[in-house]
């Protein structure tokens, strides 16, 4: 008795320790200083700026992946526009066109430096005109929102560039590095112009110092415990596999089927796949944005996001259960997303198929998750082929002067944001400036509510007109550090 008493009163010290562990920690985990913060500036003719950006929408620059579908009089009416539109761009910078719709700019420093490269395309996805309440492509402006194809995505930053760069200029500002400007015209299709401009960098042996793309937004009530306003900088994407799951029979009638038909055993397969989530990895955008928005958390998520080493498999537990976007932060994702059998209901069909999205987490790769998907199916009567894939992005280093900037412009523009890295789902045209810098950063200079979010790539996609003069502000902000 006098044992289990001791043992008992062991572990009530150890669990005294550890709790008093856990509060000091929690405790601790306070919020860093922020980005400095500069007053925003608004000194530009917000109208024109508006018109810029309607113009720009007025052109369907919609690409696809059967380009003969494509207006090529739209892309090239869209180019022909800005020399009218940005005046003070086209007489003050070097202009280059390279192929596939790849347009660059060079505004000239005063002395010689790694440059930094603001990014954007030009080009949109398709729409369905029906369903929208205006007209995609006429740039209704209606109560202080521009409704349009485009205003979103990504036509807002490219507008927001150049018209900042076309001010600066105006004002007589000349950076202190060079500046290039880089837009693509097929970003929404995996296009070649963004890998030309990088390609020409490298014949150049041009390695930029900064780089500016797409990506995140300044975005409300997207991690757990923290209500206000966080302006989410990518500096990594997830890689992105499509993969084809086929089987085949004999087919035949559906009236004497065998115990698995070719649907069946791909049904089979795809529960297997979903039932056994990959593992999840604390990568460095993920580590990095649960120590800066978790230290802004409440004080129960702030326990579980500064004693990791203890909670971890609990935070895992709630990604699992909960899905969506704090899931796809910590590992690899796979979407059953199409499926093909028969072309009758009453015949059983020699083959069937189908097919997975997958978003690739950093510590993962094309080869590893293949690997893994034929393990997990373990069934060699289903065919596992990749139709088409890239690896995770590089990674992109926050514990320099490029990070500063950027953070600094966000934080300067939209005051009182929580300003933090993250990782980004989605693919962009940045991710090939990894070949040759590791200060590539994701920010469309844009709040958003998730509403607007959501008609990016879907109807009604509309920008406040507030939202479209705040990114010119965010780049005046930006470029002037450069």
């Amino acid at each position: 008795m006098q044992i289990l008493l001791y043992v008992l009163l062991g572990f009530g010290v150890l669990f005294c320790v550890l709790l008093a562990i856990l509060l000091i920690r929690t405790l601790a985990f306070r919020p860093k200083a922020g980005p400095v913060v500069s007053e925003k500036d608004t000194d530009f003719d917000g109208d024109k700026v508006i018109e810029r950006l309607s113009t720009l929408v007025r052109f369907p620059t919609v690409s696809y992946k059967q380009s003969e579908r494509e207006d090529e009089s739209a892309f090239q009416g869209l180019i022909s526009s800005l020399p009218t539109l940005y005046p003070a761009v086209f007489a003050a910078c070097e202009y280059h066109e390279l192929p596939d719709r790849a347009i660059l700019f060079r505004w000239k420093g005063g002395t010689v430096g790694d440059p930094a490269v603001m990014m954007a395309h030009y080009d949109v996805v398709p729409v369905n005109a029906e369903a929208w309440e205006k007209p995609p492509f006429d740039a209704v402006l209606e109560d202080g929102v521009l409704w349009g194809r485009g205003t979103l995505d990504t036509k807002v930053t490219f507008n927001a560039v150049l018209s900042a760069v076309d001010t600066l200029i105006v004002r007589g500002f000349v950076p202190e590095r060079d500046v290039y400007l880089a837009f693509s015209g097929g970003e929404e299709v995996n296009g070649d112009g963004a890998r030309n401009i990088v390609s020409y960098f490298k014949e150049k042996g041009i390695t930029p110092a900064l780089v500016v793309d797409e990506g995140g937004a300044v975005v409300e009530d997207v991690f757990p415990g923290v209500k206000g306003a966080c302006g989410m900088i990518g500096i990594a994407e997830k890689g992105m596999l499509d993969v084809s799951y086929r089987t085949r029979s004999a087919g035949g009638h559906a009236s004497a089927p065998k115990p698995h038909t070719p649907v069946g055993v791909l049904a089979s397969a795809c529960t297997k796949v979903e039932n056994r989530p990959f593992p999840s990895h604390l990568s460095k955008p993920v580590a990095a944005m649960f120590d800066t928005l978790g230290r802004h958390s409440s004080f129960v998520y702030r326990m579980i996001f500064s004693n990791l080493w203890l909670f971890r498999p609990v935070l895992d537990g709630i990604c699992k259960k909960s899905g969506g976007e704090l899931n796809a932060l910590m590992r690899t994702t796979v979407a059953f997303t199409q499926m093909k059998g028969s072309d009758a209901s009453n015949v059983i069909p020699p083959e069937a198929e189908m097919v997975s999205n997958i978003r690739l987490n950093p510590a993962d790769t094309v080869e590893s998750a293949l690997a893994r998907l034929k393990k997990t199916v373990d069934d060699d009567s289903v065919s596992i082929e990749p139709i088409y894939g890239m690896d995770p992005s590089r990674i992109s280093e926050i514990d320099c002067p490029a990070w500063d900037k950027v953070a600094s412009a966000v934080a300067s523009t939209w005051q009182g944001c929580i300003v933090t890295p993250y990782l980004m789902m989605q693919c962009s045209d940045s991710r090939h400036y990894g070949e040759i810098s590791d200060k590539v950063y994701r920010f469309s200079a844009m709040d958003l509510t998730r509403e607007e979010r959501a008609t990016i790539h879907g109807n009604n996609e509309r920008i406040r007109v507030s939202c479209a003069c705040d990114a010119v502000s965010f780049y005046l902000a930006l470029l002037k550090q450069c």
